[in-house]
């Protein structure tokens, strides 16, 4: 194994889900980052996981070598190579962490695997020098999530939803509104012409003392809705940003008023939105408002940072390769959250109380 190196350059591979990402991190900054994304599932109107893994297969080498190419790194350069192995889709999971197996016996260099969770958490880190402890709120398509951070590798997992995922819940109204797949990124750009006290759709569980989430009631009031008002025909163009910035809220006042009810329970002055869904124009803009109220700093990343890729595996890498965690070529893929070493639910969490922040 090559000797440690606080300037160290860590490969880091994510193929997690349907996006195929390989970068490179130099002394704990981001050298290249490539993603390539599948277009291929707006089709179905999801991700199959059948078809995300073999995209993988074709996509990752060419992707490899073209991150080398940006970064002007080659590939004998590297000193540890960092893959996610948990959670995920089983088979999009194994395609990056095999890859990241061959070169740590090609190279003779280690391996460090990744929870992507952790990553998650961690990325505000690679542009914001960030305080510990803070709140950190994972929010994506398969996750919605709320953590006490008070290390690196110190993690409490406080609520998570009990339903489906905010990121979920935006690709399902997206659907029962005829938009299209992913529908975040197109609610959130009709939602900027629309009122959103059009409709008040509901915000479970503000009220209740649990620190968890739940949107599958937003979802079938969605559904209810546009029954009961449009019929058969659906609603027009016209009402679609109306319909859209109503619906977007509700998912954006029930992340606010949990997370700030939380931060204010356990003193939390620095908040963390990271995800996916922490691109979302609108939770940007309350998530900020709210903690200028309030006195808090809110910490997001650059949209590139936010949805799946592997500048994030790669650093969290970094971060352990100066410690020297490393991993055996034994070590396997876990799907399952419940499973996940890394970052699993705390027993005996503190519960908030029933006043909104």
């Amino acid at each position: 194994m090559n000797s440690i190196k606080s300037d160290g350059i860590i490969l880091g591979i994510e193929t997690s889900c349907d996006d195929t990402s390989v970068a490179l991190i130099r002394g704990g900054e981001v050298a290249s980052v490539l993603v390539s994304s599948q277009a291929s599932h707006e089709e179905w109107g999801g991700v199959v996981p059948e078809l995300a893994s073999r995209a993988h297969l074709t996509t990752i080498s060419p992707i490899l070598n073209k991150a080398l190419e940006k970064g002007g790194i080659s590939l004998s350069a590297v000193d540890a190579v960092a893959a996610t192995n948990e959670p995920g889709l089983i088979g999009s999971l194994l395609v990056g962490l095999n890859v990241a197996k061959g070169i740590s016996v090609a190279l003779g260099i280690p391996i460090i695997t990744v929870n992507h969770i952790e990553a998650h958490l961690l990325s505000v880190m690679i542009e914001h020098r960030i305080e510990l402890p803070y709140l950190g709120l994972v929010v994506s398509g398969g996750h919605t999530m709320l953590y006490d951070v008070a290390g690196i590798g110190k993690y409490k997992l406080l609520g998570a939803t009990r339903d489906d995922a905010a990121g979920e819940v935006f690709d399902k109204g997206a659907k029962l509104l005829g938009l299209g797949y992913p529908g975040g990124p197109l609610i959130d750009k009709l939602a900027q012409r629309g009122d959103p006290s059009f409709h008040s759709f509901p915000r479970s569980l503000v009220h209740d003392p649990s620190d968890d989430f739940s949107f599958s009631g937003l979802k079938t009031s969605l559904r209810y809705f546009l029954r009961d008002r449009y019929g058969d025909t659906g609603p027009d163009e016209r009402a679609l940003p109306d319909i859209c910035a109503a619906y977007q809220e509700a998912i954006v006042d029930s992340l606010l008023i949990k997370t700030y009810r939380v931060a204010k329970l356990l003193g939390r002055e620095r908040i963390a939105v990271v995800g996916g869904v922490s691109a979302n124009s609108r939770l940007r803009e309350k998530f900020w408002l709210k903690a200028d109220e309030q006195g808090r700093q809110i910490y997001t990343t650059s949209p590139s940072y936010s949805t799946d890729n592997a500048a994030m595996i790669g650093f969290v890498g970094w971060l352990r390769y100066q410690s020297r965690s490393f991993d055996e070529l034994t070590v396997t893929a876990n799907p399952s959250m419940k499973e996940a070493k890394a970052v699993r639910r705390a027993k005996g969490r503190p519960r908030a109380n029933s006043q909104e922040a």
